[in-house]
């Protein structure tokens, strides 16, 4: 498999507009710097922005997701989705924008999440719970889910720990969102990151239910095939029951996209999967021919 005609399902623009400072993720530089997994970064700039489209052309992107998001509630932070849905149409079909709204906004949030869908093109929605300090199954996060649906959308949903030290780990548990999903058996959701340090609780969610896939974001590919790295079961059963709900995202700059997609094509996975994994997944979650 060449490193070409992938769709990476996570990354940040490097633009001024998109790559905004949060320093309640002050923490996540600390981890990924201390990993060696980050990419050294600069602040975010028109030439920074130059080198991140031209990367992506480098390597032959089909698609790259790029996500707003609303925590004005919680750490008066925002990523718009005017800024997502306009960066979208300067750079082309390349860029697939979702939408991010604050689930403690109410009718608000829902009514922008329908004009962010129907008047901006977004494609979406984008929900980290833990920046907004709530659970996958607080009732708050229902009206939400219930208007995915209605608008035909796929939603990405944080499940696994965060690194940030300014709100609670437990939000992303993901049995949280086995409960969501009998709720919403309809609901079509992407759980990443996946799930550490409740990885097989993630696999066993995503097993019950067909509507979920696992997204490999944040993560380097090649610990999945580390023991006792905590991820193993991600490769055993991607490889087999869940090898059709399997997305790749870098998460840029977090991670290294060229080098993540290498460790993937090293990974040992059966004839085609890779090929799932790195796009057919996502293009069939994203509603693509």
């Amino acid at each position: 498999m060449a490193v070409t005609d992938f769709i990476d399902f996570s990354s940040v623009p490097q633009s001024p507009e998109m790559a905004k400072t949060a320093p309640h993720l002050y923490n996540y530089r600390r981890v990924y710097r201390d990993s060696g997994d980050s990419p050294t970064r600069k602040p975010a700039t028109e030439e920074t922005l130059r080198d991140y489209l031209a990367m992506y052309e480098r390597l032959g992107a089909r698609h790259v997701v790029v996500k707003g998001k609303d925590l004005e509630t919680t750490f008066g932070y925002r990523v718009t989705n005017e800024d997502v849905a306009a960066f979208c149409k300067k750079h082309g079909p390349r860029y697939i924008g979702f939408a991010g709204v604050d689930p403690h906004k109410g009718m608000t949030a829902l009514r922008e999440l329908e004009y962010a869908v129907k008047e901006l093109g977004l494609r979406g929605l984008n929900i980290q719970g833990f920046e907004n300090r709530i659970d996958i199954d607080d009732p708050r996060m229902y009206p939400l889910y219930a208007k995915c649906i209605e608008l035909d959308i796929p939603l990405n949903l944080h499940t696994s720990v965060n690194f940030s030290i300014d709100t609670a780990m437990d939000h992303g548990q993901p049995k949280k969102l086995d409960t969501v999903m009998v709720h919403f058996p309809e609901l079509r959701v992407c759980a990443s990151p996946p799930g550490f340090p409740w990885v097989h609780e993630l696999i066993a969610v995503a097993w019950r239910h067909p509507n979920v896939s696992i997204g490999l974001v944040a993560v380097r590919p090649k610990v999945l095939g580390i023991e006792n790295s905590g991820y193993g079961g991600l490769l055993q059963y991607g490889n087999t029951v869940l090898q059709d709900r399997l997305i790749f995202g870098s998460s840029y700059p977090a991670l290294p996209v060229d080098r993540c997609l290498e460790e993937i094509e090293a990974l040992p996975l059966k004839d085609g999967v890779k090929r799932k994994w790195v796009h057919d997944n996502a293009a069939r979650f994203l509603g693509l021919k």
